[in-house]
């Protein structure tokens, strides 16, 4: 019995569905410049305000003192990693190849602007009173939830191998 192909395990939807997610990241870091003021909260809704800032690390302004070739390196070697794992995975594995998909096109999202401008964009800010959580962007949400799709794969493989 040959398994069932699904739509991000070919190449061509997967190159098109990054191309877009990285475009619609790219357009709303352009508004995020053009328009928001910088390091300045505008609240959306209560908890949500949009506060552009630079990031000149990594996720959560991790490795920040890092070299900016050492983090472009390191975004493209996890770039790499992540599509020999989406060759390998087998083909009817949706959600894995979903998050495969998003996983890349967050790295190229944020990849594109530390070699543009030597920092990434960030805007949306999470925040209470007394908290607040890092400020990020479209490209890391990709990454968390491709990340969550991956996980979410393996959860229900182990299920179905448990059946």
């Amino acid at each position: 019995m040959s398994e069932k192909q699904v739509l991000f395990s070919r190449p061509l939807p997967i190159a098109v569905f990054i191309v877009l997610a990285l475009a619609a990241d790219q357009l709303i870091k352009y508004l995020v410049e053009a328009y928001l003021p910088f390091n300045e909260a505008v609240p959306v809704v209560p908890m949500l305000a949009l506060y552009r800032t630079y990031n000149y690390g990594v996720a959560f302004s991790m490795l920040s003192g890092m070299e900016g070739w050492f983090i472009v390196g390191m975004r493209l070697v996890v770039v790499t990693f992540v599509l020999w794992l989406w060759r390998r995975t087998p083909k009817d594995r949706f959600f894995a190849h979903l998050g495969y998909a998003l996983i890349i096109a967050g790295a190229l999202g944020n990849l594109v602007d530390r070699l543009i401008f030597g920092y990434v964009i960030d805007y949306i800010l999470f925040h209470t009173q007394t908290w607040s959580f890092a400020v990020f962007n479209l490209a890391d949400s990709f990454i968390t939830v491709g990340a969550g799709a991956i996980i979410l794969d393996e959860l229900l493989q182990a299920k179905k191998a448990n059946a």
